[in-house]
């Protein structure tokens, strides 16, 4: 038998009708193109042909003659033209030009999916899944237009791949007096109000520059913030003058990794009026908003590159644009429309100059 399923061939079929007109079995015949019986029953039954009423020696029935190859051959590509359905995101299409724009903003598949459902409700040919993206992007051929398509994903690989965890080994030092991530209030957890943080830092080409990344738990409002080095005074620093013009109503909680730079963390507390709480070592899933924002971020900022030379308000404006991005947490809504929304309900303060328009 084959190890791999391949169509009937011209000779294929020859042989089967030449064998089938001398009373062969479908098993025998298969024996022979080396395939399964059932692959020759099927062949025979969907051309029209019925087994003969007499038997076989041993008592099976023969199959009668009568096959035609030639028309068998017809029917066959016939049926493959007619099971070629055409791709919905066609090059020059209404709806792959939408997606495409999109995708050059660095909105993910699922958020134009979502947008295009939301926006687009019963009118199936003006929406898209997910899938159907990522397949018109890795099913085109390799080259320049590929290359273009999968450099605006967010991990902008040349090919799908299964997700996994990787293993962090090595130890970053202890923190002194911190407050775990076990001892957090539950209304943290259920991002029930605004104002709880999840607080990270993107390092630069060698480790020499970085900037912080604030995402609001409950809204996925992203800050960005210029720091001046990777010290703890630097960061303290950042975040102390990130925090310092949102109302105090938006300034309840953090919660960070335990890396070094927040060894100053009791300080901001006293400063931003925080209660600063720290993740398990190697865990960032307990930070999963923070995390993802990151990836996000990293679409603008890439690995190895120089980030110093970024100002803040050019880091507001990419923060700008991660918050006019629909999100499927929000019902794909965008942060700044959550965020807004919140401060109204909650009659806090909407503060200004925080990355809110560029």
């Amino acid at each position: 038998m084959k190890s791999h399923y391949t169509h009937l061939s011209a000779e294929d079929r020859g042989a089967i009708m030449a064998m089938s007109r001398q009373g062969c079995s479908a098993r025998s015949i298969g024996r022979a193109l080396c395939r399964a019986p059932s692959s020759i029953t099927r062949e025979l039954k969907r051309n029209g042909y019925v087994p003969n009423a007499n038997q076989s020696p041993m008592g099976r029935p023969r199959i009668a003659g009568g096959y035609d190859a030639i028309r068998a051959g017809v029917r066959a590509r016939r049926v493959r033209r007619l099971a070629r359905t055409p791709r919905k995101l066609c090059q020059g299409s209404v709806l792959w030009s939408r997606v495409r724009g999109l995708l050059q903003k660095f909105w993910s598949p699922q958020q134009i999916a979502g947008i295009l459902k939301r926006d687009h409700p019963g009118q199936a040919a003006l929406q898209a899944s997910h899938e159907t993206i990522y397949t018109a992007i890795y099913a085109r051929p390799k080259g320049e237009l590929r290359k273009e398509l999968t450099s605006l994903l967010r991990q902008a690989r040349g090919a799908r791949r299964p997700q996994g965890r990787a293993v962090v080994t090595g130890g970053r030092g202890v923190l002194q007096d911190m407050l775990s991530i076990h001892v957090r209030p539950p209304e943290v957890t259920d991002r029930l109000v605004p104002g709880h943080w999840e607080g990270d830092l993107i390092k630069g080409a060698r480790n020499q520059s970085s900037v912080g990344t604030l995402v609001c738990r409950r809204t996925c409002f992203v800050m960005i913030v210029k720091v001046n080095g990777a010290t703890a005074l630097d960061v303290f620093r950042g975040f102390e003058g990130a925090f310092g013009p949102l109302d105090e109503a938006l300034r309840k909680t953090l919660t960070y990794d335990q890396g070094k730079e927040m060894a100053l963390h009791r300080k901001l507390a006293e400063s931003t009026g925080l209660k600063i709480y720290f993740a398990d070592p190697h865990s960032p899933w307990q930070r999963g908003r923070n995390e993802n924002i990151n990836g996000l971020i990293r679409q603008y900022l890439p690995k190895g590159s120089d980030l110093s030379v970024y100002s803040q308000q050019q880091l507001d404006q990419i923060a700008w644009s991660l918050n006019t991005r629909p999100r499927a947490t929000l019902d794909f809504r965008t942060p700044a429309e959550a965020f807004f929304e919140d401060c109204i309900k909650h009659n806090t303060r909407i503060p200004a100059g925080v990355a809110l328009a560029p």
